[in-house]
């Protein structure tokens, strides 16, 4: 059995995916409720493809509002995701309590247990297995743990993995209330006073969250009070928009750090387990989900014995440069959130117009944080190993998403040529819309998570051989 700690977002969306693979799997939460508090508010476009290929985007789509666009760096002039390769080229404005609540729906489905009032309090790992110490409880025995619980993840702790980076200089500040005169829309605003945004929730609170030049000290002020948020908001904009009844106050500081091993032994960790940062962009859920569709498929292979264990050393090679990609990309922006100098707003308007005028940049910048320009090592490999697969419409009748709703790999063979191999979903297309990355494949091996794990396009002879490899 596998035992993951935390059953917030990430680790619901992977004991989803450990079942699907067919892996025993137990969630353990120290929380006896959800959080009611919806840290973060959106889903990326990578992540919404995920929730494709398990064929249950839908109901995150029939809820959440798609924005066409997003911030980098809080700057005026936004990025354009409309231009993106991807079903899903938008943010999906979404309360974390729902996306969690519908996580968990999903995962409960999937067969998932999900035992609340289950704090951990330590564990230790031998040679067959962890032991889990569990408060007021009964010792429980697993084959492999997984800490996706936050932060100040006790598994981390107790497993010995180190946690380097920096402590926090500069803190946020954020309140989910009630406004009696609400602005339009979406507000975003900054100068050298400080910069905020507004932004409208269900049920008539808006949730405001910025940052001031006061904010930047070393040492964690005291808990937000309502007057000390009505301050800083009319400091910024003239007024406070008649904010009353808080819902939640809360700060959040910029400490960046990351785990220095993602395994060590049979203990992983995934998502804020394993990187914390500033909250820009509201990247952090999303490359927690991707954390967990990168070990889910990988974990069930190994704990129902058709990988060797090595398989979740890949892991580590995989998606540690992604989170370390992502430290980098939160502290750069936050360097721009919080350039309240002479200096700073000549930069921010510098990179603003540039974001505006220059198409390309403005892509670049909308693929990294999509989480669309993930790629994977390849080797010696065929150009597109490693990267993303999209999402191929064929024979007009079905795409490549549908075809991995199964999460097993899938063998896309384009002549007609490739034999049928246990264990893999083979489809056999006769049409394909041209995708430019893809003219000249004859053939390739899917992995669970959508990357592609081999290509071909001149001979499906090594097609067996490719998914004779496919667990490393």
């Amino acid at each position: 059995m596998i035992v993951i700690i935390g059953a917030g977002p990430v680790g619901l969306w992977l004991a989803a995916e450990l079942r699907l693979g067919g892996a025993e799997v137990t969630v353990l939460e120290a929380r006896t409720e959800p959080d009611p508090h919806s840290r973060a508010l959106t889903i990326h476009p990578r992540t919404l493809e995920l929730l494709a290929c398990r064929g249950i985007v839908e109901r995150f789509l029939a809820e959440g509002r798609p924005i066409p666009d997003g911030h980098f760096g809080g700057l005026d002039d936004r990025m354009d995701f409309g231009v993106l390769d991807t079903p899903f080229p938008f943010t999906l404005a979404l309360p974390q309590a729902r996306t969690e609540a519908l996580l968990e729906e999903h995962a409960l489905a999937a067969g998932v247990q999900v035992r609340r009032g289950h704090e951990v309090i330590g564990l230790t790992q031998d040679a067959s297995g962890v032991t889990v110490e569990v408060a007021g409880r009964s010792p429980m025995r697993a084959e492999y743990v997984v800490g996706c619980d936050g932060t100040r993840s006790i598994v981390r702790e107790n497993a010995g993995i180190a946690f380097p980076g920096t402590a926090a200089t500069v803190w946020g500040w954020l309140g989910d209330v009630v406004l009696d005169d609400p602005p339009p829309g979406v507000v975003n605003t900054s100068g050298p006073k400080g910069g905020l945004m507004v932004v409208p929730l269900p049920g008539g609170v808006h949730r405001i969250v910025g940052g001031d030049p006061a904010s930047t000290r070393p040492d964690r002020p005291g808990e937000l009070a309502l007057d000390e948020l009505r301050a800083k908001v009319a400091a910024i904009t003239g007024g406070d928009f008649g904010m009353r009844d808080p819902r939640w106050l809360s700060r959040f500081g910029n400490a960046t750090r990351q785990a220095e091993h993602y395994r060590k032994g049979r203990v992983l960790l995934a998502g804020d387990a394993a990187h914390m940062h500033f909250p820009t962009g509201g990247v952090g859920l999303n490359v927690g989900l991707q954390d967990a569709a990168n070990l889910g498929w990988k974990l069930a292979a190994v704990a129902t014995g058709a990988a060797p264990d090595t398989l979740l050393d890949t892991y580590h090679d995989e998606r540690h440069p992604v989170g370390a990609e992502l430290l980098a990309s939160t502290r750069a922006q936050t360097a721009l959130m919080t350039g309240y100098t002479p200096e700073g707003q000549a930069l921010r308007a510098l990179l603003s117009d540039l974001i505006a005028g220059v198409p390309t940049l403005s892509r670049t910048l909308a693929e990294r944080v999509s989480g669309l320009s993930v790629a994977y090592p390849a080797g010696d490999g065929h150009h597109l190993v490693g990267t993303r697969a999209p999402d191929l419409d064929l024979d007009g009748d079905t795409s490549l998403f549908a075809l991995l709703h199964a999460g097993r790999h899938l063998l896309l063979d384009l002549t007609g040529t490739v034999r049928a191999v246990e264990g893999v979903t083979l489809h056999r297309a006769t049409s394909v819309v041209p995708h430019t990355d893809w003219k000249g494949v004859t053939a390739a091996l899917i992995r669970p998570d959508g990357h592609v794990a081999w290509a071909d396009d001149e001979s499906n002879a090594d097609a067996e051989a490719a998914v004779a490899r496919r667990w490393g």
